[in-house]
């Protein structure tokens, strides 16, 4: 499936799955294959309870299509989106490129999504009961000192139809949208949204997802504006822009174009950033981690560093769909 694009291979296994779940005995098969229960892999985050810590990242059902085939894969959580008020197209094709030497993924995708109403009817309609994170951001037309009517609009929309919030300020894939890191236009932002979440009777957990490509001094000022807002966590971290972690051909790289990259090369900077919260906050503010997770070993280094729960994606492309599993079972015998 690699010799084809992979933006249509997504599509093409995604609609697999969905056949075989919808098979008499599919729902079945695939849970007898791909989930594994124990008690010792319960984990409690932010008010929550997970029936593991290793859950989707978001990005890779964006609209909410599939949550119940990938319910059945033993992940403990799914986080939806990036998903904005309108519907969008994202950036143009092709935008999601493999570099399977290094483990890898770049992507420039742009929250290409079909707007937050789509995906809360299907949420409203799922079977599963497993925990579900919304992970929202703004429209690429809509400018920066606009982009809080954006993240609320989202918020208020999804607020019935998922357990926790994702904020993401951190793609480096629409024009402009880091620059909400900065810390007055981020506490902004954050304050606005706790204040429409504490106007509800049973406010839910809003965790912020920040870039890789931070310096101490911004992380400094994240760790302050999350704590000052109260937020419940944080998810470290975002693709990167730093390609020094391909070791393919410097031209077919630069032939990509702008996009963040994902998989093994981010592993280290993301474990680092992780253990640097960790220290600061003496491990008292909640981390779920992703990048370059790919293994049982991997999980465990993040959650040694200071997280609680940990996310995969590119090595859930990589790995295939037993990664869950694999992962859980490892974090067994610990």
């Amino acid at each position: 499936m690699f010799q084809y694009d992979p933006e249509q291979v997504h599509y093409k296994v995604m609609n697999w799955l969905h056949k075989a779940y919808n098979l008499g005995i599919g729902k079945r098969y695939l849970e007898s294959n791909f989930c594994i229960k124990h008690p010792s892999l319960e984990t409690h985050a932010f008010g929550l309870t997970f029936k593991n810590p290793v859950g989707l990242a978001a990005g890779f059902d964006k609209d909410a299509m599939f949550i119940d085939e990938l319910a059945c894969l033993g992940f403990g959580f799914i986080e939806i989106g990036t998903l904005t008020p309108k519907p969008q197209e994202g950036n143009d094709k092709p935008r999601l490129f493999r570099f399977p030497d290094d483990s890898a993924i770049i992507n420039r995708m742009g929250f290409n999504n079909q707007g937050v109403d789509a995906a809360v009817t299907r949420l409203k309609n799922r079977k599963t009961d497993i925990i579900i994170g919304g992970n929202i951001g703004k429209n690429k037309t809509t400018p920066n000192e606009e982009a809080i009517k954006d993240y609320e609009y989202c918020f208020k929309k999804l607020f019935d139809v998922v357990d926790y919030f994702v904020v993401n300020v951190s793609s480096p894939n629409t024009p402009n949208l880091r620059e909400l890191q900065e810390k007055k236009p981020l506490h902004d932002l954050l304050m606005q949204l706790q204040n429409v979440n504490m106007s509800y009777p049973n406010p839910k957990p809003i965790l912020l997802k920040i870039a890789p490509d931070l310096n101490e001094s911004q992380l400094d000022d994240v760790i302050d504006i999350v704590t000052s807002t109260r937020l419940s966590g944080i998810v470290a971290t975002n693709t990167t822009i730093d390609r020094q972690g391909l070791s393919a051909n410097k031209t077919l790289i630069e032939n990509t174009g702008a996009g963040g990259v994902s998989g093994k090369p981010l592993k280290q900077r993301s474990t680092e950033i992780i253990r640097y919260i960790t220290q600061k906050t003496n491990g008292k503010l909640p981390i779920i981690a992703v990048g370059g997770i790919f293994s049982g070993d991997d999980a465990q280094e993040k959650l040694q560093a200071g997280a609680c729960l940990v996310q995969v994606y590119t090595g859930f492309i990589y790995e295939g769909p037993g990664i869950a599993k694999k992962i859980c079972k490892s974090l067994i015998k610990l």
